[in-house]
């Protein structure tokens, strides 16, 4: 599917974005299909020692996050809260130590451990901070049941719905239109 610049994600939020959208549900496309895969995409967004190992759990915990994200990105696009991947997230922060750490120019959340789950952690840190910077709510994932492409919205008024209007958005209006032609025709 073709995607804009236009809805990428601010600063560090766009490493959430990307995360998301590693896996392509329209194409079956996964950038995180195998550990290998999970490990190659972690070190090239500097969230993976070079000399860390990764093995299919923590393959499996990363597809888990990554989808109760997304969970949390169709909530923001209206849909409903989805409690079982709150409690995914809460599990990965606990496995990743993320904790409030001091500093001389200030405070900030940390994951404590290393590997896979400490890049996890990091990612639900740059959550925390777009929940507090007011980005969050911003970034959404497209409803289409076949598309739920992670994307931030840039209308002023927040009420972007679709990843693009061409593509996800008229086939919604289509088969909106459909459906209300075959209940006119069934009166």
């Amino acid at each position: 599917m073709s995607h804009t610049k236009r809805q990428r994600a601010p600063g560090e939020l766009e490493l959430v974005r990307q995360f998301v959208n590693s896996f392509d549900v329209e194409d079956a496309q996964d950038a995180l299909g195998d550990p290998a895969g999970l490990a190659a995409w972690l070190r090239e967004h500097d969230l993976l020692e070079a000399q860390a190992e990764v093995g299919e759990e923590d393959r499996r915990r990363a597809v888990a996050v990554r989808e109760a994200l997304r969970a949390l990105l169709l909530a923001n696009n209206g849909g409903e809260r989805d409690p079982d991947a709150i409690a995914t997230l809460h599990e990965a922060a606990g496995r990743a130590g993320v904790a409030l750490r001091f500093t001389e120019d200030g405070s900030g959340l940390e994951p404590s451990a290393g590997g896979v789950d400490g890049a996890l952690g990091r990612l639900l840190t740059i959550v925390h901070a777009a929940e507090h910077d007011g980005t969050w709510p911003r970034l959404k994932a497209c409803p289409w049941h076949t598309c739920h492409w992670a994307f931030y919205d840039n209308t002023k008024n927040r009420s972007g719905v679709w990843c693009t209007m061409e593509v996800c958005g008229n086939r919604a209006k289509a088969k909106a239109y459909r459906e209300r032609r075959a209940a006119a025709a069934r009166r």
